[in-house]
C-alpha cells in the first residue's frame, strides 16, 4: 500500500497513540443523509475535500508518470486504495440508531478528482441495517484514529435529503473537545488503556447531525 494511503486509513499501525495526537491530514466534509418515501435511510452521500499539503502527497505517491497531475487511471488508482483501506474503520461513518452503532456496508467505488492542488473523494454507503424514521438517529463523519481533522465548514454541509426526513427535528452538533475530555476524563483513560486506538470513545468528539422522529 502507498505510505499515503496508510496516513490516510491506517493511521494506527503508523502511531498506536493516535488517540493522544493532533490531527496531521485535514479534509472539508460534506455528508448528505437520503432518506426514501418508505421512511427509511437509504444512503449517506460523501464528499471530502483534503488539504494542499496531503493532496500533493498523494500526487507524489500515485503519478506514475511524473506529468505532476493524477490522470484517470491514477485517480482510479487512487479511489480504489482507499475503498479497500478504510472498510476497518467503517467509512469514517458514525451512526447511532435510538443508541445503537449501526455499520455501513462497502460502497460500491469511491471517486477519486484533484482540483486546485485538492484531492477530493466522493462516495455513498448504506446502512448494513435498516433504520426506520423512529426515534433518535444520529449520523456523522469521523477518523476514530483522530489523525485524519474532518471539518464541515457550515452546518448546512451536513444535509438531510428527503421530505420525511427534513419533517423531523433535526440540529447539528459540533461538540468541544475540552467540555468531552473533562465530562469523561475517567471513561476515556480506561477506554485508552483498554483500546489504545480509541476507536469506540472517539465517536464522542465527532460533529454529527442529530434527528427526533
Amino acid at each position: 500500500m502507498k505510505p499515503s494511503s496508510l496516513i490516510l486509513a491506517a493511521a494506527t499501525v503508523l502511531a498506536p497513540s493516535a488517540v493522544l495526537a493532533h490531527p496531521h491530514i485535514y479534509a472539508e466534509a460534506r455528508l448528505e443523509i437520503v432518506a426514501d418515501a418508505s421512511n427509511q435511510i437509504t444512503e449517506l452521500r460523501n464528499v471530502w475535500r483534503f488539504d494542499e499539503l496531503f493532496s500533493a502527497s498523494v500526487v507524489m505517491d500515485f503519478d506514475k508518470n511524473s506529468n505532476a497531475q493524477l490522470d484517470p487511471d491514477e485517480l482510479q488508482e487512487v479511489g480504489q486504495t482507499v475503498l479497500d483501506s478504510l472498510a476497518e474503520y467503517n467509512y469514517y461513518t458514525t451512526i447511532t440508531d435510538n443508541g445503537k452503532s449501526v455499520k455501513v456496508s462497502k460502497p460500491d467505488a469511491i471517486t477519486a478528482d484533484y482540483k486546485d492542488g485538492q484531492l477530493l473523494l466522493m462516495f455513498a454507503v448504506k446502512p448494513a441495517e435498516p433504520i426506520p424514521l423512529k426515534g433518535k438517529m444520529t449520523f456523522g463523519v469521523y477518523d476514530p484514529t483522530m489523525y485524519t481533522a474532518m471539518d464541515f465548514p457550515t452546518d448546512d454541509d451536513l444535509a438531510p435529503i428527503g421530505d420525511q426526513l427534513n419533517a423531523c427535528q433535526h440540529k447539528v452538533v459540533r461538540p468541544d473537545p475540552d467540555e468531552v475530555l473533562a465530562q469523561n476524563q475517567a471513561s476515556l483513560t480506561d477506554a485508552f488503556f483498554n483500546d489504545p486506538t480509541g476507536t469506540d470513545m472517539s465517536k464522542m468528539f465527532a460533529t454529527r447531525i442529530e434527528f427526533s422522529c
